[in-house]
């Protein structure tokens, strides 16, 4: 275990250097040795899941490897923490500071230097490495910078900060979570302002969000009143203020300054403030008026304010459902395994239908930790609960999240757990906010425009694209769901094609997957199932599918007149576990989030919402628009491909079919998984592997009858995934050769493409194995019958004309050997054969296969020959001279039968 120490009550830049040499030094973890400044527990309330931050009481000091220590050099900040310092097996103790002075730490490597900060430090050595940031990691290094620099005003500051705090933006450091938590401080005229404003302030709560307004009277201008207004608010937590100052120009004249702050989202105060001559940006204005009544100027502003106050999201929007619930009687060690199988964060612990605890994953790695595994959860658990109603609000939420640190809360209606609402959850609605706010940085706009664009695009091509009686299903099949209280949602592949799309009405969608959420409002889980029989009884018409284990149900149409051929699937969102690799997943109903998170890559995890309210919103969790616009594939987690390995050739395939790139880190995954030896290990102690089977030759197929197959094989065994088929099949020069060959076979002698040339590809790429591997290749990926037993007797054959037609003079005798043999066989004896045996094989096919008798049985019956069995006989012979140059013209076929079958 590598870990990253910070000193005792840690402020920004401690915890900015940690979490930047997370990225340094990847697998360590982060300890908080005593304590953290107020505004950096606040962070943490909120942030606390973003970074990998661990216990000090749940560290083995045994298995310690190595110690960082960030911002100080003195083991007294440490903590009881410093007596890991003396422990005789550590391997390393680094040292970051950008204090100057004495070090008690035995240190073996220390990075000291005179700078403003020590994350400014840690972001040099990131550059350095060219490694990139996740926003939140940027944003609480930028946070480091900025509070230990005083945002670059205070003496220490170099120019060093400053070229890290721009990189930092760069990596997508978030401005309005920055502004929130830093402190610039204020003069003291300010100050003696601040306490006659917080004295004077007058408040008004509307819709979830706190508005105030003040009014100072002073003797003159006042600079820094926009610092005040600022500070104000986030000494308040007021949510909007309204700050008037009025002072005297003259005896019989004055002057108005007011400044507007907003955190509420879809305000614009430059509107506001623009009606009376003044301007801004939409979360900061301010105006300048002369010889005004001051009170009726602010409650102009006020009921401005007010008016564009939305309403917020409650916790009926944001919350996950259904809840992962175990019994109090669950052990330790069951619950760990349940937080392993579903990668929840935390279990709520129900007993007889009631809410009574909730236990999380720090809570279970301590007990753990001590040995109590076997204990029930009940003795563990949180039990004095936080909970809220589906109506509560967003602010509502975020308040307790951070008052009382919670990081998860219980959504109950009528005492029944019906949902839970997260510090994910919540984020991600802020980021949403945020982005729809205009905040960030330049790189961020630009994305933000285009994301922008992607959802306007969305909402009105979804109906341009789509035939006008597929909106109607569409628009039917959601408010079917919003009559039974669910959510409806649009996902996977149509969604991505959608975004993908140049121009409107390019795009005609046959596949439609739609996912249902929200069944907490039913008491049935098979909420897709319902959906889908309530569609089937208004189309009559489709033909319904149910299967069951998955929650899922389809509803076809074929040759339709008015929607011709469809399928469109209905599933019940679920989460999914895989008992052993490559197996078939083990399906549970779950929430929309969980649903998407099941799936292969983030450009296939996007969801557009078809129920209101909020219809026509998209739910990206894992970056997909971002990855779309990069044209990247990125896998969902790391243990993905090992789970399922054809997920490795659906990513080969839309990377070439799109033109993308597989992102580096996924592509690590794949060669992991491939070199790990778990597919082999897998096969030999299973008999069903489903995704090495049936499944793999469902992505073949897909790949195979692409006319991108060459460039996706190519890809495949660039990765070594071909050893999915085989472990020892390569797209080596002989392959390749034999491929193209086969190109030209099949374009030749299959112009009316009666063979399955994907199939015939496949049997390509099997027959290039040795010949023991192929029958059980054939019959691992179920192949059809014909298949195995031409496979099978693929090397006999080979042998056979090897070794036969070269000892064979006349075409007669080739064409008796070479007609046994159906096309396909012949086109892979020939892939493998040398030249003059392939061209001889290719002459039969294009000539002497062709060849014709110049006799028929009418004109034998007609020269006085009885009919019966000798007719064939007769015919071959006649077939086999003119294939020779014996004859060549009827009169010659007549006199070679007087010689040969005198009457």
């Amino acid at each position: 275990m590598d870990l990253i120490l910070c000193h005792t009550t840690a402020d920004f830049d401690a915890l900015g250097a940690a979490v930047g040499l997370t990225r340094l030094l990847p697998g360590s973890k982060i300890v908080l040795t005593g304590g953290s400044h107020p505004p950096v527990r606040d962070f943490l309330a909120l942030h606390r899941d973003e970074y990998p931050l661990i216990e000090r009481r749940s560290v083995n000091p045994e298995k310690i490897r190595s110690l960082t220590v960030v911002d100080t050099q003195m083991r007294d900040r440490l903590g009881k923490a410093a007596e890991w310092l003396d422990l005789p097996h550590l391997g390393e103790i680094i040292v970051y500071d950008h204090h100057l002075g004495q070090s008690d730490i035995p240190a073996t490597r220390s990075h000291i230097s005179s700078v403003g900060a020590t994350t400014t430090l840690i972001v040099e050595q990131l550059q350095q490495q060219e490694i990139s940031l996740s926003p939140a990691e940027a944003t609480v290094m930028a946070l480091g910078i900025h509070v230990d620099t005083g945002s670059l005003t205070f003496d220490q500051s170099t120019a060093r900060d400053a070229l890290a705090l721009a990189w930092l933006m760069q990596q997508g450091a978030s401005l309005s979570v920055i502004s929130t938590y830093r402190d610039p401080g204020l003069s003291l005229q300010l100050q003696q302002l601040l306490t006659e404003a917080l004295e004077t302030l007058e408040y008004l709560c509307l819709r979830g969000y706190t508005i105030a307004w003040v009014t100072l009277k002073t003797n003159a201008f006042v600079p820094g009143l926009s610092s005040l207004a600022s500070e104000l608010v986030e000494l308040t937590e007021i949510d909007a203020i309204l700050l008037a100052n009025e002072y005297p120009l003259n005896e019989s004249d004055s002057r108005l300054t007011v400044i507007g702050r907003s955190q509420i989202p879809k305000t614009n105060l430059n509107l506001l403030f623009q009606l009376l001559g003044g301007g801004g940006h939409s979360q900061a204005a301010s105006v300048n008026l002369r010889g005004v009544d001051s009170q009726a100027i602010l409650k102009q502003l006020l009921d401005g304010v007010k008016a564009q106050i939305p309403h917020p999201p409650t916790a009926r929007d944001l919350m996950s459902s259904p809840v992962r619930t175990i019994l109090p009687e669950t052990t330790i060690g069951e619950a760990q395994r349940i937080l392993l199988r579903y990668g929840n964060s935390g279990l709520s612990v129900v007993d007889k239908g009631q809410l009574v605890g909730i236990i999380s994953r720090r809570d279970i790695d301590i007990a753990l930790h001590h040995g109590f595994g076997h204990a029930p959860v009940k003795g563990y658990m949180t039990t004095n609960l936080k909970t809220i109603t589906p109506d509560t609000t967003l602010p509502q939420i975020e308040s307790l999240m951070v008052t009382y640190d919670i990081g998860r809360l219980p959504v109950l209606e009528n005492e029944q757990l019906v949902g839970l609402v997260t510090r994910t959850d919540v984020l991600r609605e802020l980021h949403q906010e945020r982005d729809e706010n205009g905040k960030g940085g330049e790189d961020e706009q630009k994305f933000k425009i285009q994301n922008s664009k992607f959802k306007t695009r969305l909402s009105t091509e979804l109906q341009n694209c789509l035939a006008p009686q597929l909106w109607q299903l569409l628009t039917i099949a959601s408010q079917e769901a919003e009559k039974r209280g669910w959510h409806l949602y649009l996902v996977g592949g149509a969604v991505r094609d959608l975004l993908l799309a140049e121009t409107a009405g390019s795009l005609m969608i046959k596949d439609i997957d739609l996912v249902v959420d929200g069944f907490h409002k039913s008491a049935d889980v098979g909420a897709g199932v319902q959906l889908a029989k309530a569609l089937q009884q208004l189309y009559p018409a489709a033909r319904l599918e149910i299967h069951g284990a998955f929650q899922t149900a389809a509803l076809l149409w074929h040759k339709d007149p008015e929607l011709d051929s469809l399928w469109v699937d209905i599933a019940t969102a679920r989460t999914e576990f895989y008992p052993y690799p490559a197996a078939n997943p083990e399906v549970e109903a779950s929430s929309i989030r969980q649903d998407l998170y099941r799936r292969d890559f983030t450009i296939n995890a996007i969801a557009l919402r078809l129920t209101s309210p909020r219809s026509g919103g998209l739910l990206d969790f894992f970056g997909g628009l971002l990855d779309l616009q990069a044209k990247q594939i990125r896998v969902l987690h790391p243990n993905s491909f090992i789970e399922d390995p054809t997920r490795i050739y659906r990513g080969v395939r839309f990377a070439v079919r799109f033109g993308f790139e597989i992102e580096p880190q996924t592509e690590e995954f794949i060669r992991y998984a491939i070199n790990s030896g778990v597919y082999d290990r897998t096969s030999q102690e299973n008999t069903k592997t489903p995704a090495l089977q049936t499944r793999l030759k469902t992505e073949l197929k897909h790949i195979l009858e692409a006319p991108y197959w060459k460039s996706a094989l190519q890809l495949l065994d660039n990765l070594g995934a071909l050893q999915c088929i085989h472990p020892t099949l390569k797209l080596d020069s002989s392959l390749l050769r034999q491929l193209r060959l086969l190109e030209r076979c099949l374009r030749r002698f299959d112009a009316e493409q009666t063979l399955i040339h994907w199939q015939m590809r496949l049997e390509a790429l099997i027959a290039h194995l040795a010949p023991e591997y192929r029958v059980k290749v054939a019959q691992n990926l179920q192949l059809q019958d014909d298949n195995i037993v031409r496979l099978k007797n693929l090397a006999q054959s080979f042998n056979q004309v090897i070794e036969s037609l070269p000892t064979l003079q006349r075409p007669s005798q080739r064409v008796q050997l070479l007609r046994q043999y159906d096309l396909p066989m012949l086109i892979l004896i020939a892939l493998q054969s040398p030249r003059e045996i392939r061209h001889q094989i290719w002459e039969y096919l294009t000539v002497w296969a062709n060849v014709q008798p110049l006799l028929n049985g009418n004109d034998l019956k007609k020269l006085g020959y009885k009919p019966g069995p000798q007719y064939r006989q007769i015919l071959d012979d006649v077939v086999a001279a003119t294939l020779d140059r014996v004859i060549k013209d009827r009169a010659e076929a007549e006199e070679f039968l007087a010689k040969h079958y005198p009457l």
